[in-house]
């Protein structure tokens, strides 16, 4: 029953998931840890956070891992979580293999057609969108701390954010080096 809702929410979140691994981060979370109750946010965030170092797309790798944990946390061996993994990834990746099938055929045909301009331009705040609640949903205590708890981390926290945004934008640095920079200051401060 597990491979079976594992594939099917991990089908929605392929079908529904527009704009990338980084918009789907949400979805994911929301179905992983808010509706089935498969692991907790900070297993998520430790899901996402191997899922970014990890070489392919951060949706794919966080359906990957998320798949293997949720089988394994519900008492699975290590087998039936790599049952697991296997059932999530195939399942995000489905539907984009079968809607690039169909689009290819019919994009060329139709790309300048009104409609399909509109559908184009009405997507881009939704990914927007999507993105922003991805970043969102990460700055929590698990990540940030709070300034009661913890407030050399949470500060901290917030001044690498705050940096990784002002190299990134004004300085254009390269998102390796910055998160190299990261790393390093990572390791020295805490």
């Amino acid at each position: 029953m597990l491979y079976f809702q594992l594939f099917y929410t991990f089908f929605l979140i392929g079908l529904f998931g527009f704009g990338g691994g980084y918009a789907m981060i949400s979805m994911i979370q929301g179905e992983v840890v808010t509706n089935h109750h498969w692991m907790t946010m900070g297993e998520f965030t430790d899901i996402v956070a191997v899922s970014q170092m990890t070489p392919g797309p951060i949706g794919i790798n966080s359906a990957t891992y998320v798949g293997y944990t949720a089988v394994v946390n519900a008492g699975g061996t290590h087998w039936m979580g790599i049952l697991g993994s296997a059932t999530a990834t195939f399942a995000v990746v489905l539907p984009s293999f079968i809607l690039m099938l169909i689009i290819a055929k019919f994009l060329m045909k139709y790309k300048h057609h009104p409609m399909v301009e509109h559908v184009f331009t009405a997507l881009r705040p939704a990914v927007v969108g999507l993105l922003a609640a991805a970043c969102l949903l990460l700055m929590t205590p698990d990540n940030f701390s709070t300034p009661s708890e913890n407030p050399w981390q949470f500060w901290i926290s917030v001044a690498i954010f705050l940096l990784t945004l002002i190299a990134c934008q004004v300085y254009k640095m390269s998102p390796i080096r910055v998160l190299l920079c990261c790393a390093l200051i990572g390791i020295l401060l805490f």
